[in-house]
Formats: C-alpha cells, structure tokens, sequence
C-alpha cells in the first residue's frame, strides 16, 4: 500500500498548483522509495523508460507546422467554413466531431487528432465562429471560454471513453494484467468489446451535454437582446 504515495503526492501538488513536472518526478521518486528501490534505481528507469518511449518527442515536430497554419489563417478559414453551414450549431459541429472521434480512436487512429493539432487550431475556432453567428454578435469573454472548454471536452471524453476498443492499446494490456494479477482471467478482446456500451453511453450523455450548450447560447441570446 505504500507504493500508493505517488498517487497522494500527486494529488496534493496539483492541489497546490506546483510546477506538474516536479510533481510527476516527485511522485516517481516518492513511489519507487516506497517500494524499496534505491535512488539509483528510480533514475535509471527514468533513463530505461524515455529512451524506450523516445518516439513520443515526435509530436514536438508538429508544433512548428500548427503555427505555421495559424499564421497563414487556418483558424479564419476554419471559421469562414463553418460559417456558411446554416444548419450548424456549436453543439452539433462539437457532436459531429465526437462521434468521428471515437470512431478513429476506435480503429487505432488515436493520434490523427489533439488538442495541438485539432482543438485549438480548427475545433474550437469552428465553434466559436458558429457560437458569434447564433448569438448575432461577437463573443463574450465567458462564452468564449465556455465554447473553447467544451471543444476540449469533446476531444478528452471522445478519447477517453472509446480507444480501448482498439484491442492493441497499452491501456488494454494494462487492464488485463491487472485483472490476471487478481485472479481474473479476461482476453483482450473481452475487455476492446465491453469499452463498446461505455463508448456508446458517452455519445448519449455528452452528446446530450452539446445539445445543451446550444440551449444556453440561445438563451444567453434572448436574455441580451
């Protein structure tokens, strides 16, 4: 139970709003002393662990690509499209997302969208353009930022509760070990095809969530004009 102090050290430096990558280490550190490994030990899994998960500093390329589209107005062409749908509404733009998104990660295809590559460069500038043309104005400070967290609510929840349909993800491997190391015996397969009611469940109840934020945009609507 001792090895569980990662987890309170982890909550108690978010809570205290530290630095999150001091709280990570500490946490590695609290965690691996717990379990009676040396100091030696923790960083040379540090070292062991990024070297073998080097290919995650990959994504650091597509930093300098997504501000080379921002610049050349990928966010005003984003808006400009979604604009001329008469039809559309922010929670039914972020819905449409939602289900493509689950659907991808689904398949496996997890990375082809972000919060990086996606959110804030397309998604959450659709939904603001939309948002501007419901409400016949320009955004409020607060509707702006309600239109952007929900378009990042899209994409976590879309993730969260739909990757691990994809029988060939970490998170599956992880679930089965820890059942097998208390005596329950589950295949990969049966844990990718339960995650299909809980992917499903979320449509629904975020899908109702979208449905909603358009509601209070429109009453936000009246209550101004």
């Amino acid at each position: 139970m001792l090895s569980l102090v990662g987890i309170a050290i982890v909550a108690a430096g978010f809570a205290a709003r530290l630095n999150p990558l001091l709280v990570a280490v500490a946490a590695a550190f609290g965690t691996g002393l717990a379990a009676g490994m040396g100091v030696l030990e923790i960083v040379s899994a540090f070292g062991r662990l990024f070297n073998g998960n080097r290919y995650i500093c990959l994504v650091y390329l597509f930093l300098p690509l997504i501000g080379l589209l921002e610049r050349l107005g990928i966010q005003v062409q984003a808006q400009r499209l979604i604009g001329g749908l008469k039809a559309a509404t922010v929670g039914r733009t972020y819905l449409v997302f939602f289900v493509l998104r689950q659907v991808l990660a689904a398949l496996g295809a997890k990375d082809l969208s972000g919060h990086a590559q996606m959110v804030r460069p397309v998604l959450a500038p659709m939904g603001e353009a939309v948002a501007a043309e419901t409400l016949g104005r320009p955004l409020a400070p607060e509707e702006r930022t309600l239109v952007r967290a929900h378009a990042a609510a899209a994409e976590n929840i879309a993730l969260f509760f739909s990757e691990d349909i994809f029988v060939a993800i970490g998170s599956v491997i992880l679930i089965k070990g820890y059942l097998a190391a208390n005596g329950i015996e589950v295949s990969p397969l049966d844990v990718s095809v339960w995650a299909i009611p809980t992917a499903l469940v979320a449509v629904v109840v975020h899908g109702a969530r979208l449905l909603l934020l358009d509601r209070r945009l429109m009453a936000a609507k009246g209550g101004r004009s």
